[in-house]
């Protein structure tokens, strides 16, 4: 990763998108924090810095102010909520009431999975995805949330599969550098996709960052090996995507970052203050929009010169993978994140890119049926994880 500074320019092609306006194009995502409480302490979780988790457990604003602020705010736009936490469960009614009162909306659950027998069935199956927070197999989840969290985590996606009118997603949070192909590929039999995320954490040292590519090296050998079924991992269902339709990289944010925070993603604390970025919620001034005092401006987490991006091999299609990650290393200037963290991530998602080249990813493509075509081309889920690890 080279640190010179470089523009990180807007394409000609989406100059008819005002950069100045809070929400970039016609759809936005939604996404309120029913309670920042949780039923399982997660060690890697990403609420805890700045004291965030369990400081705020009640919603402090009304289904009312929330109905006059999308009208005021969001007016017009195609508008998907993601209910987050904390634990979202824990704060049914509320999750309820949002339903009942916005219907036409779309609905996803990011949950940790373990009170999802608790569910309605009505609710169930208006939700067009759920995102269940799992690390992997029993091991690995259990290290990090718990002894017996895996087992009923899976007994629970069982019982509601049926029952759920969406995909249900598994979010992985890759932390573990022992966290093996067996375990990730395991997931791809329970969840209808599998989504993981490196960790935005200091756990790149010694071998890790090795460990990880040889596990890359045979997910990617099985996504363009795995027949009639679409090997069903997001990020290299939308790595492959990218590269072959460039401009889907781009489509939806407005020529800036891939990463949502910059475009369309506004996170809403039970307070009603607005972030651009869930995880970084304890910086005031992050702080774009108010539910109670009815008003959002333009994202703060934005391109930025010092971030290398323009000049980076994995810019067209990668588009910026974690703003919150660039700015905490070159805009804030934190050379601890930034060479522990940042460096390491974007050399795993450059070697991604190199991999799934040396399979010839026009030739694959040029193979598949129409419906797997679309399922790569048009996965709704796309629209719900951040595509890049």
């Amino acid at each position: 990763m080279h640190r010179q500074s470089v523009e990180c320019n807007i394409p000609s092609d989406f100059s008819s998108f005002n950069h100045n306006d809070a929400i970039l194009g016609g759809r936005v995502e939604l996404q309120l924090l029913t309670t920042l409480k949780c039923n399982l302490k997660c060690s890697y979780c990403s609420l805890g810095t700045g004291d965030v988790l369990g400081s705020q457990q009640h919603v402090a604003y009304s289904i009312d102010q929330l109905a006059a602020f999308i009208d005021k705010q969001l007016s017009g736009k195609e508008i998907y909520v993601t209910f987050y936490g904390g634990e979202p469960t824990l704060n049914l009614d509320f999750m309820q009431e949002v339903m009942l009162r916005f219907p036409l909306f779309r609905f996803q659950l990011q949950t940790n999975g373990t009170l999802l027998d608790k569910l309605p069935d009505w609710l169930l199956g208006k939700l067009s995805n759920i995102l269940i927070s799992i690390d992997g197999g029993e091991r690995t989840t259990d290290g990090y949330r718990g002894r017996g969290i895996y087992r009923q985590v899976i007994k629970n996606l069982r019982e509601i599969r049926a029952k759920v009118g969406g995909t249900i997603t598994a979010r992985v949070t890759w932390s573990d550098p022992d966290t093996d192909f067996e375990e990730l590929d395991a997931l791809t039999e329970f969840f209808d996709y599998v989504y993981f995320q490196f960790v935005a954490d200091e756990k790149y040292a010694d071998e890790s960052v090795a460990k990880r590519k040889a596990v890359l090296i045979q997910l990617i050998d099985k996504f363009f090996t795995s027949g009639e079924r679409l090997y069903p991992l997001i990020p290299l269902m939308g790595i492959v995507r990218n590269k072959l339709l460039p401009s889907r990289a781009q489509e939806l944010y407005g020529g800036l970052t891939q990463c949502r925070a910059s475009s369309h993603l506004i996170n809403v604390m039970p307070d009603g203050k607005i972030f651009p970025c869930p995880d970084l919620m304890y910086l005031s001034d992050m702080q774009q929009g108010d539910v109670l005092g009815n008003w959002l401006k333009r994202s703060p987490l934005q391109p930025h010169p010092d971030m290398p991006c323009g000049k980076c091999e994995a810019n067209a299609w990668c588009r910026g993978n974690c703003m919150k990650n660039l700015h905490l290393g070159y805009v804030n200037k934190d050379e601890r994140h930034l060479r522990n963290v940042v460096e390491p991530i974007c050399d795993l998602v450059k070697f991604m890119g190199r991999e799934i080249d040396r399979h010839d990813p026009q030739a694959w493509y040029a193979g598949l049926s129409l419906a797997q075509r679309k399922q790569l081309t048009d996965c709704e889920v796309y629209e719900y994880v951040e595509i890049m690890p």
